[in-house]
């Protein structure tokens, strides 16, 4: 479907949701995303009130995805004080759209990771952003896991290793990371719904902070603790000294996360995740490279993250003991 397909489904389903007749203007494909297309459109009502929007959908006879479980999350974090957009509507291809799909507002701000860092417009709220991390994600590990049916969990190490195991390819490093992360894993706690991939680069800052936490696609049942150490790995600092986003410490983060409500952080829980996150992403590294030079998606993009790979095993045997 291109623009002019999408706009009669897309007022018949926003004015159901908002329950009123609406007028659809400026529908317009978003660059990026290759397993799921995003399109951004406005709604004009009676009123003449404009509000921006956003699609984002499945192409065409793909399986069925977890957006219409993305939704759901996104709706218990709003209930939670999680800043995220607001959700309008999600459902399968029955609404017209030939495909599941969410649609949500648009939340102005920005989300590229080295202009977070280094824009001058956005110097005043830097030293702001792990405190707010801390307070967002705090939120995010009070969503009761009961209200979303359908989450999974499992053991993240074993993930890894079955995962490494059928890549086919020898990587010592990651070979003993895997040894080390089993043999000192630190005691479990209560499960808690985990975002997976609270990081720089997937949130929407303005000038007063974190406007919305986006990309809730990897959630999942597990260690609350995941989704910190997650965001203190080295990839996601961009280049900056400063170990948590590249725009806060470790005490900030923490302080704020226990004084929010989540659960005491022992530091050598914490750094058992952030090891445990750099292996991941070393995998994830391996995995998009593959996507690549097999021919699956040809990228340059997908090509440049497999080089990382070599840079990973390094920042990994470095938080080894």
């Amino acid at each position: 479907m291109d623009a002019t397909d999408l706009a009669g489904p897309l007022a018949s389903i926003v004015s159901g949701a908002l329950g009123k007749p609406v007028d659809i203007e400026g529908v317009t494909r978003l660059p990026g995303g290759a397993s799921r297309e995003t399109w951004s459109f406005s709604v004009r009502d009676a009123d003449d009130t404009v509000t921006r929007l956003v699609l984002r959908r499945d192409p065409p006879g793909a399986p069925v995805s977890g957006l219409r479980l993305e939704a759901a999350l996104l709706q218990a974090a709003a209930r939670a004080d999680v800043p995220v957009p607001r959700v309008v509507a999600a459902g399968d291809e029955s609404a017209g759209l030939d495909a599941t799909f969410m649609i949500m507002e648009f939340v102005e701000g920005e989300t590229i990771p080295r202009r977070i860092l280094r824009d001058e417009h956005l110097a005043q709220v830097r030293p702001l952003l792990a405190e707010q991390c801390g307070r967002a994600l705090a939120a995010i590990h009070r969503i009761p896991p009961v209200e979303i049916p359908g989450l999974t969990g499992g053991d993240p190490v074993e993930q890894l290793r079955g995962l490494l195991d059928r890549l086919g390819q020898p990587h010592p490093a990651f070979e003993l990371g895997l040894r080390w992360l089993a043999e000192t894993r630190p005691p479990r706690s209560a499960e808690t719904v985990v975002h997976g991939d609270f990081r720089n680069g997937n949130l929407i800052v303005g000038a007063e902070g974190i406007r919305a936490v986006l990309d809730w696609e990897l959630a999942h049942r597990g260690d609350p603790l995941e989704d910190l150490g997650w965001l203190c790995v080295k990839a996601w600092r961009f280049g900056s000294t400063l170990p948590v986003g590249g725009f806060g410490t470790v005490e900030q983060l923490v302080r704020a996360y226990e004084g929010a409500g989540g659960r005491s952080v022992d530091t050598d829980a914490l750094h058992w995740w952030q090891t445990l996150g750099t292996l991941r992403w070393g995998i994830i590294c391996i995995v998009q490279a593959l996507t690549h030079t097999t021919g699956a998606v040809r990228s340059v993009e997908l090509a440049a993250i497999g080089r990382r790979v070599c840079e990973v095993e390094w920042d990994l045997l470095e938080l080894l003991p």
